[in-house]
């Protein structure tokens, strides 16, 4: 990267250094980043950051946790179709300088809820247990995860409460109808595009969910870059 940009990306980016990287699932690395710059922030479960991998690339991924002293860490899925994310997540390692941007999104928890419903795949299971993690013990707590393998399955708080299903099997709408969650909490639904969309419209349409009450975010879609 060449120094002049240096005090732009200043300016644009935060600096931390990667003090902790670890294989936490088959195809997910714990990537912990520590800094000065890092403390203090405005970080609500559920929110992401941009990171810069591969020169001047951003790629977005949900904090995992994060500690107000200057720790964010995230967990960075391995894709199939690579990419400069996948490579950067697979690769980096311990003592490497990462700048990123600072929390942003609105796919986030909303405490207040009666209950709360989490519907995704695996690259929807990082920000969700961000959210998980802030729920009191007592919450009502349902929802289903898609993942490829069971080793692919991330330890999430109140994670006996989830439903996992393999790909492959039961699909994500079909695990939603009989899961039959009722109206009256917030449904968090992540993951692939069209799975997003085919579980809103069961909700909405035939469980007859308000339709501000489910929160979409979709993460990724086949062939299309950037979505990582």
């Amino acid at each position: 990267m060449p120094a002049l940009l240096n005090p732009v990306l200043d300016l644009l980016t935060l600096r931390g250094t990667v003090t902790e990287a670890e294989q936490i699932t088959a195809r997910m690395r714990r990537l912990r980043i520590d800094g000065d710059q890092l403390a203090g922030l405005d970080v609500r479960p559920g929110q992401q950051v941009r990171v810069l991998v591969a020169g001047l690339t951003l790629r977005t991924y949900s904090v995992w946790s994060y500690d107000p002293s200057g720790v964010v860490e995230l967990c960075v899925l391995d894709h199939a179709e690579g990419g400069p994310g996948s490579e950067w997540g697979r690769t980096v390692g311990t003592g490497e300088q990462v700048r990123l941007r600072k929390p942003e999104g609105t796919f986030t928890l909303r405490p207040e809820a009666a209950h709360h419903v989490f519907v995704g795949d695996e690259t929807a299971s990082v920000a969700f247990g961000a959210m998980l993690a802030a729920l009191p013990e007592e919450a009502q707590v349902s929802g289903c995860v898609e993942t490829e393998t069971a080793a692919d399955r991330l330890p999430l708080a109140h994670g006996e409460r989830i439903d996992w299903v393999l790909r492959g099997g039961s699909s994500l709408p079909e695990a939603v109808r009989r899961l039959a969650p009722e109206p009256g909490g917030i449904a968090y639904v992540a993951g692939e595009a069209r799975a997003v969309q085919a579980v809103r419209k069961v909700l909405v349409q035939e469980a007859g969910w308000d339709r501000r009450a489910v929160l979409t975010k979709p993460f990724w879609t086949p062939g299309k870059k950037g979505m990582e």
